[in-house]
């Protein structure tokens, strides 16, 4: 039995009460789907500022009625909401925030509002309530400049845009919370995260489900620099994984720690179109002989980035179980499904 089986086992047994922030979004639709699956309570927090309300409908729908989902439309900017949602909640999965490097580029002040003040908030919130443990959606951005690969954990660079600084300011915010009123925190740092439910709409759209969008309308695709920029996508499932494992692990040492959340390969841009192109051109064949476009590289990207995922194997018993191609594949089916309504 795997160490996610025997966790699941016992959340069954022993259902806890859980706040999702940012939960009408892609990450936290998904963590409140697992969690009402696994038969728990689930509060839910959002504005809709990035979120939707059919995730949030298709929750309720989730949940059947049965009073284990309680969505609340609120601001993690103001305190009061901070509070109202974490009363009486055992465990927080914070994945509230204002995503994308070119956003926080071009309105930081934004960005630093909602990530860094609406962090602080959520902190005082959770830790006035006494939450079990907080966790919360940190960033391989983190790593900035540094040139080493694999990442590890231990080892940043400088960050490269003001939102890679918000989230470097969480795992610091969340580090003295823990040394001086003893709260349970731990950061996760996704690393391209991707899956059904992906927003392919808007300027700062991430490429997996902006390319798929642009290709299921015929459209052709735009690659940033020469194509051979990699990076390390994590499938949605592996990334629910660390969720739950994270907020259950009952090993102290793994307590007041920052993990990598990702497969622990790469993956280049090339390769990504091209293996999204094939399988979508099994349903559209007039997409075999579509090629991207190529441009300028974008500010504040780094070249490379793979993630060193041992420790959180170690401390949590991560292990993730679908790598790039199944979860394309998983990802393309969803598409191939939605274009087809």
């Amino acid at each position: 039995m795997t160490t996610l089986e025997a966790t699941e086992g016992t959340l069954r047994a022993s259902p806890a009460t859980w706040l999702v922030t940012g939960a009408a979004g892609f990450i936290g639709s998904h963590l409140c789907q697992r969690l009402l699956q696994l038969g728990q309570r689930v509060r839910a927090l959002d504005n809709f500022a990035t979120g939707h309300q059919h995730n949030v409908d298709a929750l309720l729908e989730e949940a059947a009625g049965a009073g284990t989902f309680e969505f609340i439309e609120g601001d993690i900017r103001s305190l009061a909401d901070c509070r109202r949602a974490v009363e009486g909640v055992h465990y927080v999965l914070h994945e509230a925030a204002l995503g994308s490097v070119p956003r926080s580029l071009e309105d930081p002040l934004l960005t630093n509002a909602a990530n860094i003040d609406g962090f602080v908030n959520m902190l005082v919130a959770a830790r006035d309530a006494g939450v079990r443990r907080f966790v919360y959606a940190a960033s391989s951005s983190t790593y900035g400049d540094h040139p080493g690969l694999p990442k590890v954990e231990d080892e940043i660079g400088k960050p490269l845009s003001p939102y890679a600084v918000t989230k470097y300011v969480n795992e610091l915010y969340a580090d003295v919370f823990g040394r001086a009123y003893g709260m349970q925190t731990i950061g996760l740092r996704y690393f391209n995260v991707f899956g059904p439910r992906q927003d392919p709409e808007g300027a700062y759209a991430a490429v997996i489900p902006r390319w798929f969008g642009e290709l299921t309308a015929g459209q052709r695709c735009q690659i940033n620099g020469d194509g051979e920029t990699s990076r390390d996508f994590c499938y949605i499932d592996n990334v629910v994984q660390a969720n739950v494992l994270a907020a259950t692990a009952d090993s102290p040492e793994a307590v007041n720690q920052v993990y990598n959340v990702a497969f622990g390969g790469r993956t280049t841009l090339n390769e990504l179109y091209y293996g999204i192109r094939d399988l979508l051109s099994v349903q559209q064949p007039e997409l075999a002989a579509l090629e991207p476009v190529y441009g300028d590289f974008r500010d504040g990207d780094v070249r490379h980035s793979q993630a060193d995922i041992s420790k959180a194997g170690q401390l949590l018993g991560y292990t993730p179980a679908f790598d790039v191609g199944e979860g394309l594949a998983r990802t393309a089916a969803w598409f191939m499904g939605q274009s087809s309504k």
